[in-house]
Formats: structure tokens, sequence, C-alpha cells
């Protein structure tokens, strides 16, 4: 049976506009598919493009979602593949397929290295969950090479040969169009490096606002934009006072279409500390010759085209940043070639293929 026969399904915790519920539209929408979401956001939501077929479960607590995800999925219990690419959620669809609700095919994304990123009692969490619904999923997509062996050396109950590495997908076409929009008229008489992420601490915003303060006077006119809300906003606003970076240190909170910043950033910026992939580092990548990434996640030591530091380190980031602002190089080429063939229709294809193997 060939891959495009299959009718897919794709299902996420939430609209809420991060990486991982970002790839799951970008996919759902290329191939024309049903996008279900157990939880509709009350800000801060993905803009859906026109047509596309989407159910929100409830507006209330992900509680409810799970519950009602069960009802929204009885029209394709059989004949479908379903996507989803969140741990718990990931695990609830492997469970219903392990009790004989689901039928369908169900293919999981992992979305972060979820037994190396955590610890103590949600880590626990995540090993419980895993035990009760991945045994019975039909293919794993692991976005790296070591995301892979980090499974494989946690989880013994799935076999290697259903784990697959296939690299996240990208928009590049819509990515320019995005970056075409006007910034307002304060941001365009300015210049910037920028970061963009959810305000946690795996985001490493607190050591890129204190590298940040290292260079305020070797580049006096330059501010940094932070995009992005989280629980972590209060602690940067604070370290931001600390620093007396007001006016120099901006967060500007969740903003729709980031990517015009992107493109005119003197520099784009990923401090992460642990990562599965950062989806954002692409889409940096994708508009701007010069970007500075912590090698966070597997396989980011590999790309020539980007300025690295090592994670957790103040004076590295510090270092990368600025190589990256006095440097005369444009990595625009290799950014470019390193992007090709992370086309949606590639990933779905490409897992597609895995799946009926």
């Amino acid at each position: 049976m060939e891959p495009n026969t299959y009718k897919l399904v794709f299902v996420s915790m939430s609209d809420q506009a991060n990486g991982a519920e970002n790839i799951l539209l970008m996919c759902a929408a290329t191939s024309k598919a049903p996008l279900i979401f157990l939880k509709k956001v009350a800000k801060g939501g993905l803009k859906i493009p026109f047509g596309l077929n989407v159910t929100y479960v409830t507006k209330n607590s992900l509680i409810i979602g799970f519950l009602g995800v069960i009802k929204a999925l009885k029209a394709f219990r059989t004949g479908h593949v379903i996507v989803s690419t969140h741990p718990y959620l990931n695990a609830y669809l492997g469970l219903l397929k392990r009790i004989g609700f689901l039928k369908s095919k169900v293919i999981v994304r992992e979305c972060t290295s979820v037994f190396t990123r955590f610890s103590g009692l949600k880590k626990w969490s995540y090993q419980l969950s895993y035990r009760l619904g991945y045994p019975a999923v039909d293919l794993v997509v692991c976005q790296t090479k070591q995301m892979r062996c980090d499974f494989i050396k946690n989880v013994s109950f799935v076999i290697p040969e259903s784990l697959i590495v296939q690299p996240n997908p990208l928009d590049i076409k819509q990515n320019i169009v995005n970056a075409k929009a006007a910034l307002n008229d304060a941001d365009a008489e300015t210049e910037f490096i920028c970061a963009a992420g959810r305000l946690i601490p795996e985001k490493g915003f607190l050591i890129l606002i204190a590298a940040f303060n290292i260079l305020k006077a070797e580049f006096p006119g330059l501010k940094l934009l932070i995009f992005g809300d989280g629980p972590q906003r209060s602690l940067l606003e604070k370290l931001i006072a600390q620093y007396q970076l007001s006016g120099r240190v901006i967060l500007k909170g969740w903003v729709e279409n980031p990517m015009p910043y992107f493109k005119l950033s003197r520099a784009c910026v990923v401090s992460s500390i642990k990562e599965g992939f950062p989806n954002v580092l692409l889409q940096m990548m994708s508009l701007n010759p010069k970007v500075v990434c912590t090698k966070c996640a597997g396989g980011i030591e590999d790309i020539e085209g980007v300025f690295k530091a090592d994670i957790n380190s103040e004076s590295e980031l510090t270092n990368a940043i600025r190589t990256a602002l006095n440097s005369t190089a444009h990595y625009q080429e290799q950014n470019q070639h390193y992007l090709d063939g992370r086309s949606p229709q590639v990933f779905i294809h490409s897992i597609m293929t895995s799946l009926i193997k």
C-alpha cells in the first residue's frame, strides 16, 4: 500500500503556539487532514489556515480534554493513521489502542527527551505513562540520533525497529512570506538581537540576559528582544532591573508572527539548556545568516552555519554572540543546504513510508 493511500488525522494537546503544536498544524495543513486539539487556549493560539478541519474538545482543563477526545476519535477508530507529538498524549493514544478502542495505526513523535530533561516525580510519571501506552504504538519518530539513543536506553519495551529518526519539518516558503510583514515603527528604527520561546528555565533566558549584560558596553545601541510568555517572566523582569537593562532588554510577550524580527535581527539566539531539537533554530536559520545556538540537542554540533556555545555557560554564550555580531561571514548558503529536504511533504512521506515497511 502506498503512503498516500492512508487517511491521516492529527491530535494535539492544545493550540498553544509552541514548536510541537506548530509542527502538527503544518503537517495537517499540508496533508489537508483533520486536526483535533484537546484544549483551546485563551490566548496565544495557533493561526489556523482557512478551511482546515479542526476540532476543539474543550476550552477548560486538559483532564476534560483527555476524557472528551475519546468521543472525538470515534470517527477515526479504524482505517486511519493517528499522529501525535506530546508524551502523555502519545501514551494515552497507545493505551486506547492497547485496550482495543483504537484499531487505526498510531504514530507518535517525541517532542523532547523526557528521560534526560526531567527528574524526580515528573520523570517517574513519564516512565509510567510510557510503560502503559507505548507498547501499542506502531511507529516512534525521534528528531535526532541522540534522541533515539536516549529512548532505546530508557525504554526497553519498545523494539528499536519501530523507532526512526526524522528531522523536524520546516515550511521555508511560508516563513519567507511571513517575514515580509512590517515591524512597528519603534522596532524598525532599532538595532537588536532576538530570541524566542516559552519563558521557562529550559530556554536559558537567565543566562542570555546575563550574557547581554556583559556585551552592553561593547554594543551601546543594541537591544535584546525576547518573544514568548511563561512562568519565568517575573524572574526575568527582576534580573533585567538588577542589571539596569530596562529599555535594553525587552520582553515582547507572545507575538503571532516573529518572522520579520528573525529576518532583520543583527543576530538570532537560541540559548536553551535542554531541547529535543529547537524548532525556532530552523526558523531563524531560514531567515538570518547569523544564528547563535547552544549545544542543547543532538545534531547541533554538526551544523556548519551556526555560531555555537556550550549550554549553561555565560562566558561561552557571550563569546558566541560577540563573534556573530562582529563576523563579516554570512552563512545563508550553508543554512539553506542544511534545511533542504525538511519540507512538511517530505516529513509526512518519510514517516508513512517507514510505517508500511
